[in-house]
């Protein structure tokens, strides 16, 4: 028996990382997965895409586990869109109990005053809003189930400040705001809403030059390697870990997203490696 055995869950940004990681992991025990990504370029965000080949991959991981997958070209900033692949997974799959709202993208650093409006408006429709749209298109089938577990992917930058981050910080505090707010709006209907909050994880988001040259600026390119930047990274935690990986978040999201966290809602939950205490 799973511990989600029966369920279905609602996945943004399930190409790769810690969206794909997800997907995994909810299918090994027992969920059929209903799944977006814009599997394309977003102009202010320096990080290579996800592409529709990663989307096909994740197809494939969750279909050896014997689990169903419904995964579509969607772009959380287009809530007609997000809309219709969830009305679509849920009359193929015939419900909904879980969302993981983890879509986002890292942005361009820069200092406050530097960002453009584009970075700006870009970073919070995406990271901010895109989560309110996916939350929404999935509460009418939620409630129709009879109980069910949304989990936000914010940030250690969701609860602290990072200087040259002031767009990615903004968004992930304020998906904790809404978090809350859904906590108290959706706990008469049985569902519960909660926030992970990542340390920096070993994914495409922060394995990339862009956030290396943040890190290192003192380095030249050729000298930031994993190994020199993952040194700077580590700096960060409490425990001696430059980063944790993809399932270590996943493995918080089950929990939250099983009947284990049945009475858990309106809570920020740290995955963090001792960040936020250091």
């Amino acid at each position: 028996m799973g511990r989600l055995d029966g369920k279905v869950a609602f996945i943004t940004g399930v190409a790769r990382g810690q969206g794909r990681s997800h997907a995994i992991r909810l299918a090994q025990e027992g969920a059929d997965i209903i799944g977006v990504d814009i599997c394309e370029p977003v102009p202010t965000n320096n990080i290579p895409p996800a592409t529709e080949a990663d989307m096909a991959e994740t197809v494939r991981l969750v279909e050896a586990l014997d689990r169903r997958i419904i995964a579509t070209k969607a772009d959380v900033r287009d809530y007609d869109a997000v809309k219709a692949a969830v009305d679509e997974g849920v009359a193929e799959l015939g419900r909904l109990d879980i969302v993981a709202a983890n879509a986002g993208i890292a942005g361009t650093p820069n200092p406050a005053e530097n960002l453009s409006e584009e970075d700006w408006t870009t970073m919070i429709d995406i990271n901010l809003s895109g989560v309110w749209r996916s939350i929404k298109a999935a509460i009418p089938h939620l409630k129709a189930a009879g109980r069910g577990s949304i989990i936000i992917t914010s940030s250690t930058a969701g609860l602290n400040a990072y200087q040259n981050l002031a767009h990615y910080v903004s968004a992930k505090h304020g998906v904790v705001g809404l978090m809350r707010t859904l906590a108290l709006e959706l706990a008469p209907d049985m569902i519960r809403v909660n926030s992970v909050h990542p340390t920096s994880v070993d994914t495409d988001m922060i394995q990339n030059e862009t956030i290396y040259g943040l890190f290192a600026p003192d380095l030249e390119p050729e000298e930031r390697t994993r190994e020199a930047v993952g040194e700077r990274f580590a700096t960060l935690n409490a425990l001696p870990v430059p980063w944790v990986e993809a399932v270590d978040i996943s493995n918080a999201v089950l929990f939250l997203a099983s009947d284990e966290a049945r009475y858990i809602t309106g809570v920020a939950l740290p995955v963090d490696a001792g960040q936020t205490t250091k």
